[in-house]
């Protein structure tokens, strides 16, 4: 039997304890009215995985399965006991958020056993007191609220409770229609119920706002792009990369710091979270173009501080804890002291080899700190989860030797966003597992465990099978990318041979994946089988990108037969991308992933007639002039 996150102690004893019909889930006097919620969450699974689901009741019963108390002064808050007999199951909690921590516990219990709950003794509790995930709604994909709900379910199974949306510009602010005019975002009343939803589930909905850095759309727009770093940049052509590298907001001048705090003051009441993340991260402009005179008189290391300790303490006077990303003040930690004392440097990295330092380096510099790793998904169709792993293994156990506020495992979009919300799951699961408890199993115990709950997968293979499938391809989605917008591409770094070659066994190995990933589907549980397709629909999706990305960008001449039969193939492959797509999520970008695809096929049958003119997004002296800007 698996528990997900492993319980702190757990002893197994003789025997069994068999939940009847007929029986009941008795909530004790001593938990308050929410419990009720829990304990429907309890019958729930019982209906799911035995058929039947005993009644609920308050106060006492002749025919009690399951008592549900809270036993304050005895447990720390978040701590509960789980004690299973002959005569019935206890759940005790030092709050009700211990007893709802107890009772996905149990959960996963029934999920593996059914009614015959085995005899056993269970006492746990957080190792960190903040277990987050920080999804980004605004690369590319922004899932429905019906989605969003879904992942909290699934957040507070595996106990974890804070959850923060990455907002650019995916959020319907008022008097900003230039800005989300061609999306699809997310509106007060949708952030209301998701943030009522969450707190029903203890889960914190904390509110992260884009605003320093990275405001690429906003700033390129003619309502906003006064306030940009970099003048003269907001006509250059869409780029997936150029979004993520540039578009840092004008902080010598006056009505940039006007412009965050109404947009602050819009978005923070919808919340009821007591922080609120101001970003701040990757502010790669700063000094280079407007405010060069003032980072001449200043330097930009002034300049980055004094923008931010007026956020954080803007933030604060609103009576919320500020909350910002660390990769900037990494490079003079001892600055963390000039912000307001409650202020939380989020600390990232995402490499599988990951080290301690700048943890280290925050800790002494004193700051209040989350250890930030990622599911390892940007740029892939499928994670990599052995990345992922490793990275979040890593920065768990350095946020526990620190003693740090917690941990916020990041899903990023880089790039389109291309990978379904639910190949992030096993990534989040690593972190909710080891940021509870640092006793760590190895990867592929973890990944059999979560076969086995998360999946009800009999044979217990399902994530060793799909952490084996990133790793093969070997022109990927990025290099696409990269080739439109006039980048370098894997193409120009190895030999015509040595990427055939790799080419043909990578294709190999998707197509032996394909197949192994069907011949699992009667192992797994009925409900679950709906993912098959979303990774079936990945893995071509990988083989495609590869095939066209090298015949098009590399000298391989192909016959217009050719080109125009993989060109249709990709076109076809892309029709059940996007019905993938909007199953879990709403148009958003969607169009921008297409305009990739179709240029691409474009270029296939361009290629295919001999015309190979006017492929790129730009010219080479567009892309030089825009690299100059960001230069300047």
């Amino acid at each position: 039997m698996y528990l997900i996150p492993k319980p702190q102690q757990c002893v197994r004893k003789d025997g069994i304890f068999l939940i009847k019909y007929d029986q009941k889930i008795v909530i004790d006097p001593s938990c308050k009215e929410e419990v009720y919620g829990y304990a429907g969450m309890l019958q729930a699974e019982l209906e799911a995985s035995a058929g039947f689901s005993p009644a609920i009741t308050r106060g006492k019963s002749k025919k009690t399965a399951v008592t549900l108390s809270v036993v304050k002064g005895l447990l720390e808050r978040n701590a509960y006991r789980l004690i299973v007999n002959r005569q019935g199951i206890l759940i005790a909690g030092g709050s009700e958020t211990g007893v709802l921590y107890g009772i996905q516990t149990l959960r996963q219990i029934i999920r593996q056993e059914g009614v015959c709950i085995p005899c056993l003794s269970i006492f746990d509790y957080p190792e960190l007191p903040n277990r987050g995930l920080y999804y980004d709604v605004t690369r590319g994909r922004i899932p429905t609220l019906d989605y969003l709900k879904k992942l909290a379910d699934k957040m507070v199974f595996y106990k974890m409770n804070q959850l923060q949306l990455y907002i650019e510009h995916s959020f319907l602010f008022e008097e900003e229609s230039e800005v989300w005019r061609d999306d699809t975002p997310l509106t007060a009343e949708e952030i209301l119920e998701l943030d009522a939803y969450c707190r029903e589930r203890k889960i914190e909905l904390v509110p992260s706002l884009s605003s320093f850095g990275h405001l690429y759309k906003t700033l390129r727009t003619r309502t906003f792009r006064h306030l940009c770093e970099l003048p003269d940049t907001g006509d250059q052509p869409f780029g997936f990369v150029d979004r993520m590298e540039h578009h840092t907001l004008d902080v010598s001048n006056e009505e940039s710091l006007a412009f965050v705090k109404q947009r602050i003051e819009e978005y923070m009441p919808l919340f009821t979270s007591g922080y609120f993340n101001i970003c701040s991260d990757e502010t790669f402009d700063l000094g280079k173009g407007r405010s060069r005179e003032l980072a001449e008189q200043k330097g930009t290391r002034r300049m980055y501080l004094d923008f931010v300790r007026q956020l954080c303490e803007f933030v604060v006077e609103k009576g919320k804890i500020p909350m910002f990303w660390g990769d900037i003040i990494c490079g003079f930690p001892e600055a963390v002291k000039e912000l307001p004392k409650e202020t939380i440097c989020l600390n990232w990295g995402y490499e599988p080899d990951q080290t301690e330092e700048t943890t280290r380096i925050l800790a002494g510099a004193g700051a209040v700190q989350y250890c930030c790793p990622g599911v390892c998904g940007w740029d892939l169709f499928i994670n990599r989860l052995d990345y992922a792993y490793e990275n979040i293994r890593r920065m768990c156990t350095y946020a526990v030797k620190y003693g740090c506020a917690g941990v916020l495992n990041t899903d990023w979009g880089d790039c389109g966003h291309i990978n379904h919300p639910d190949f992030g799951v096993p990534g989040m699961i690593y972190g909710a597992a080891f940021s509870w408890n640092c006793k760590i199993p190895s990867f592929e115990e973890i990944n059999r465990q979560i076969s086995r709950i998360e999946y009800l997968d009999s044979s217990e293979k399902f994530v060793s099978l799909i952490a084996e499938i990133s790793e093969h391809w070997v022109f990927q989605w990025r290099d696409l990318v990269n080739a439109r917008e006039n980048r370098k591409t894997i193409i120009e770094t190895i030999s015509g041979e040595e990427l055939t070659a790799r080419k043909e066994k990578e294709t190999e190995a998707l197509a032996s994946a394909k197949k192994e990933l069907c011949r699992i589907i009667p192992c797994l549980d009925t409900k679950k089988r709906s993912l098959i397709k979303p990774y079936l629909v990945a893995i071509d999706g990988m083989e495609l990108v590869q095939e066209a990305g090298i015949l098009l960008c590399g000298p391989e001449k192909m016959t217009k037969a050719e080109a125009y039969e993989l060109a249709a193939w990709m076109e076809e492959w892309f029709y059940h991308y996007k019905q993938v797509w909007r199953s879990v999520s709403r148009e958003s970008e969607l169009y921008r992933v297409e305009e990739v695809i179709f240029w691409c096929t474009d270029g296939l049958r361009k290629k295919g007639d001999g015309d190979i003119s006017s492929l790129f997004l730009c010219t080479q002296n567009e892309r030089k002039k825009s690299d100059r800007c960001a230069m300047i």
